[in-house]
């Protein structure tokens, strides 16, 4: 049985619930959707508040604090501003199992959050972009890991803290990103060995219609898991998400590894869920063309 642990999405500035009680300070919709989240079985609660330029030094303690007051369930602080990440941190109660979502292969960030994460002793997203943005394969994603192993590992974070983000990509740019991800994650223990791994789940479907997302979240979680994904950013609301999370959908797991091992099942002894995901996995893995009607197919 694999298991992923699930750091939840929710608390995010751009949703609707969420955004507007922390534009407003208002603990009440944040804190039911911590207690929420965790309830639905999260690891993580993922607070991202976006880059926050003008009051994150303010907004992201904040939401630490307001979610603290209700939860112990460990938080990854999410934002783009350094300076909002560093004010965060100095509230985190639970510094060691915390994570800092994240720190990418860019020089100034670098710079800026790593003495961060190191008197921390949190956990790292280590984020594939560099200075000249999106990897083009594989083999641009482990350069850009053994930077980023070797800044992280200088100041004394070890590779145990490291949680290493390929960085998916919307299907509807195409599949060739998403197998390069997948790659990636299949050489991960020989650049770093013992470090972890995650992806921000549902870029993949981001630009698809609403009701179609969750089948292309649900099978891409499945073939990250062939890889050893130890963590994903995920939509704990999704109740049938969350129990692959758990381990609890292991038939599934079996055929969808099996495909991507060279073994197809016969679609016409499929139905239900097993024909959703084996339709979907043809999309994901480039064998079948993306279009929003590939379940009808």
């Amino acid at each position: 049985m694999i298991k992923v642990a699930a750091i939840a999405e929710s608390i995010n500035i751009m949703g609707k619930r969420s955004g507007t009680a922390m534009k407003e300070r208002n603990p009440g919709p944040v804190q039911e959707m911590a207690k929420e989240e965790t309830a639905a079985g999260a690891s993580f609660l993922d607070m991202n508040i976006g880059p926050a330029r003008k009051d994150g030094t303010e907004l992201m303690p904040w939401v630490v604090e307001t979610v603290q007051a209700v939860t112990a369930t460990p938080l990854c602080l999410d934002t783009t501003n350094a300076d909002a990440m560093a004010a965060g941190f100095k509230v985190v109660a639970n510094k060691t199992g915390a994570i800092m979502n994240s720190i990418s292969a860019q020089p100034e960030r670098m710079q800026k959050l790593i003495p961060v994460a190191a008197e921390a002793g949190c956990n790292v997203i280590a984020l594939l972009w560099g200075p000249d943005g999106m990897p083009r394969d594989s083999n641009e994603r482990a350069a850009m890991a053994v930077d980023l192993m070797m800044a992280l590992s200088e100041a004394g974070i070890p590779n145990e803290k490291m949680l290493f983000d390929p960085i998916a990509t919307p299907i509807t740019l195409g599949s060739d990103q998403i197998n390069s991800g997948l790659e990636f994650l299949s050489m991960l223990q020989e650049i770093a060995p013992g470090a972890g791994s995650t992806v921000g789940l549902s870029n993949v479907s981001n630009g698809v219609a609403e009701h179609l997302r969750k089948y292309l979240d649900r099978t891409y979680l499945i073939m990250l898991m062939k890889h050893g994904i130890s963590t994903a950013i995920v939509n704990s609301y999704d109740t049938e998400l969350m129990a692959i999370c758990r381990g609890e959908r292991q038939n599934l797991v079996d055929m969808v590894h099996g495909m991507m091992d060279g073994n197809d099942p016969d679609p016409a002894t499929l139905s239900g869920s097993a024909l959703e995901h084996y339709k979907t996995y043809k999309v994901l893995s480039g064998q079948s063309l993306f279009s929003e009607s590939w379940l009808q197919l």
